[in-house]
């Protein structure tokens, strides 16, 4: 068994907790958790280029990752993470890349473990419409992600 290690942070967008597994990191979620500091290089290296992102200093990320998940919602977040900053697909295009469904797409969204770095908020629906966006806040959250990124709904 591996010990996770974490860090929970204050964000303009909520609080943002993050986890790390043998010098990779596995989840980045919104969470209603209390603070938690830590002194893990790695953990401390990820806050910080969140903390730009959010203030829009940031487009790429330079952090060892390692979602856990299916391979096949391993395949949908690695596609995920090649969608350009300030730049969006439908589920649909997504789903015809991978020969899947839109569901399925959706569904692989959902179960994002690293938000914000696997770019989920970047997928809309095909009309340019908000749909849903599982974590915390849910849309909002999802829409003040595409704010800072310049991206009109």
């Amino acid at each position: 068994m591996y010990n996770y290690n974490e860090i929970t942070f204050k964000t303009s967008l909520g609080n943002i907790q993050l986890a790390s597994k043998n010098k990779e990191i596995v989840s980045i979620q919104f969470t209603t958790k209390n603070l938690k500091q830590s002194n893990l290089a790695l953990l401390n290296k990820a806050k910080k280029q969140i903390e730009e992102y959010i203030l829009g200093q940031r487009k790429l990320f330079d952090i060892k990752i390692n979602p856990e998940g299916t391979e096949f919602q391993k395949t949908v977040w690695k596609k995920l993470y090649t969608i350009p900053y300030g730049k969006t697909v439908s589920y649909l295009k997504l789903a015809n890349s991978l020969n899947t469904s839109p569901r399925a797409i959706g569904n692989a969204c959902g179960k994002n473990p690293l938000l914000i770095v696997i770019p989920c908020h970047r997928v809309l629906s095909i009309k340019k419409e908000l749909t849903g966006f599982s974590a915390l806040g849910g849309i909002i959250t999802k829409k003040k992600l595409l704010k800072i990124e310049n991206i009109k709904i």
